[in-house]
């Protein structure tokens, strides 16, 4: 039994440990490479120290042993995450943060979410718990890279990256609302899209009114798919069944 065995459960914290540690050495990185600022370093580390308490805690609820080898490449993902998140916090405080940087993070995580489902499939480890860690990392970069595009774009840009969360907020009023939804490929590659033009946005590559036209096509197509599930969840809502009615005696 080893201190990083949770409390004699058999579950190991190794993996949000280790996700702390590797998320300290990239900002360590970025503060050679990107001139990260005590606020980035402040965000990133507090973004590392928040995401080991929630791994730590769905790992208990779920009486997972581990995260697993597609969990970890997850966990990889989610601390490129909390670097693009530190560097975005350096610039919303009037500290330029370099685009470059901020475009390479994303990118290789971009890159790295398909490779976490590919590893999963490939060692039958797939979860309920990987699969809600790995949609929970892609909408946060959805988020921290629509609060970056939105400094040049716009601040309308923000709906692409709440949108997800407001859904979620919704469903606290409206239970039917979270209802398990039927797979869809477009509703992925919708999502998919979302990082990609996003990145393409913030890379500056694009000229302003072209840029703005993309981030504006991401937020049509993303309300157009929030938009078609939450009309296929109102249709298959359940009714609560109606009382009896009393016999005429």
């Amino acid at each position: 039994m080893t201190t990083l065995d949770w409390h004699g459960t058999g579950i190991s914290a190794r993996g949000p440990v280790a996700g702390v540690a590797a998320q300290l050495l990239l900002l360590a990185a970025l503060g050679s490479g990107a001139g990260l600022r005590p606020v980035g370093w402040l965000a990133g580390t507090a973004y590392a120290v928040i995401l080991a308490a929630i791994l730590t805690g769905a790992l208990l609820r779920s009486r997972a042993r581990s995260l697993g080898p597609a969990g970890l490449v997850t966990l990889a993902r989610a601390e490129l995450v909390g670097g693009v998140t530190a560097l975005v916090a350096m610039d919303l405080l009037g500290a330029h943060a370099p685009a470059a940087f901020v475009v390479a993070l994303a990118a290789v995580a971009l890159v790295l979410d398909g490779v976490d489902g590919h590893v999963a499939r490939r060692t039958g480890t797939v979860s309920a718990l990987g699969a809600r860690f790995d949609m929970e990392v892609d909408a946060f970069l959805i988020l921290v890279l629509s609060v970056f595009v939105a400094r040049s774009a716009g601040p309308w840009v923000l709906a692409i990256g709440l949108m997800r969360y407001a859904f979620v907020a919704a469903g606290r009023l409206a239970p039917w609302l979270r209802a398990p939804l039927p797979p869809s490929f477009a509703r992925k590659t919708v999502a998919a899209s979302q990082g990609v033009i996003l990145v393409v946005v913030a890379a500056g590559v694009a000229a302003p009114p072209v840029a703005a036209g993309l981030a504006g096509l991401a937020l049509g197509l993303l309300a157009w798919s929030f938009g078609r599930d939450t009309g296929w969840l109102w249709r298959h809502r359940r009714t609560p069944a109606r009382p009896p009615i009393p016999a005429l005696t």
